[in-house]
């Protein structure tokens, strides 16, 4: 499945108007907030139809899987928008990463739990917020939104250490730049080892986490809670290094251009898990061939210099990009020619 997907369910006293644009969605909050009754409102739709007095419009099938036997419904249902409600423990299971792995479903789940085993992005935690009679979807941090956008776009007027997720090409990238001014630049070989690292930073001690936001949702919850205590801690979270490298234009792309726009209508949830792989495969199909062949296990030396890593920094935070970037045309000797 691709594309967006645009879902109405309404009964006599509640309408819920909703888009999903990736293959997972999470859904959060407190109790009483209309989660579960969006579900039973599909599931009774599901049984008994229009007769119920609810009607739903999407333009994908919907389903409801529950239950022990979640592996069987699964099997059973063809391309489509599948809920699983609190309370199902089998979401946290491998076994039910394995299982949704390249299917044809966009998966919606209601937990307040922090799913390790799935890659879902950052931008896609939801709550249910209500609006008079009606409930429409919202960022499950409603009012945190605005404190995530200030955290996840850095505006530290220092960095005295950076600490990068991977130890492939973006690890690279990262600590080139900052090796020219003289700042610590670590990785923490996976998301997993982020929050641990936070929870010894000194307390005075300004640090930028770098991060693939597409597959960092997970994380998100215990390390924004380090964030609330720790403003001098900051997170740049770009969809992933590969997207980073593709939005700075280097490649002069018309087709890469069109899909930045909106990449659910090119991102197939079957053949990517996340879409950090989708822009990894892009990236490389693009440059193979080139002297700018990209390589994920080590960065091409090209992304370093010239014009190509003044585009790349161009694109970053405009703080964060001053911080690292400043001179980089004098230190990194004339722009490449194409």
């Amino acid at each position: 499945m691709r594309g967006t997907v645009f879902l109405t369910v309404q009964s006599t006293h509640l309408k819920y108007e909703m888009a999903f644009s990736r293959n997972i969605t999470i859904l959060k909050g407190d109790s009483a907030t209309g989660k579960t009754t969006l579900v039973d409102l599909i599931r009774e739709y599901n049984l008994n139809g229009t007769d119920t007095g609810i009607s739903l419009h999407c333009s994908c099938p919907c389903y409801v899987i529950a239950g022990n036997t979640w592996k069987e419904q699964l099997q059973g249902i063809r391309k489509g928008l599948v809920f699983i409600d609190e309370g199902n423990r089998f979401v946290t299971s491998e076994e039910f990463a394995k299982a949704i792995r390249g299917t044809e479903h966009y998966y919606v789940i209601v937990t307040r739990e922090s799913l390790v085993n799935l890659p879902y992005s950052v931008t896609e935690i939801y709550g249910i917020h209500s609006s008079g009679k009606y409930a429409y979807q919202e960022p499950v941090y409603h009012h945190m939104v605005r404190i995530y956008r200030d955290y996840t776009v850095p505006e530290a007027d220092r960095i005295d250490r950076m600490l990068v997720e991977d130890s492939n090409a973006g690890y690279d990238f990262f600590s080139g730049l900052s090796d020219t001014k003289q700042i610590p630049c670590i990785s923490a070989q996976g998301a997993s080892n982020i929050f641990g690292f936070l929870e010894n930073v000194g307390s005075k001690e300004s640090v930028t986490v770098i991060a693939d936001g597409a597959a960092f949702g997970s994380q998100m919850e215990k390390v924004y809670q380090i964030l609330l205590r720790r403003p001098q801690i900051q997170l740049y979270l770009p969809e992933s290094f590969e997207w980073l490298i593709l939005s700075a234009g280097v490649l002069r792309d018309t087709e890469v251009a069109s899909i930045l726009e909106n990449p659910s209508d090119y991102i197939e949830s079957c053949e990517n898990f996340s879409w950090e792989r989708y822009f990894t495969r892009l990236l490389t199909e693009k440059t193979a061939g080139t002297y700018m062949r990209y390589s994920k296990v080590k960065l091409n030396p090209v992304f370093l210099q010239g014009r190509i890593c003044a585009q790349i920094a161009a694109a970053l935070p405009e703080k964060l990009g001053k911080i690292l970037a400043s001179g980089l045309e004098g230190e990194y000797g004339e722009p490449c020619q194409d």
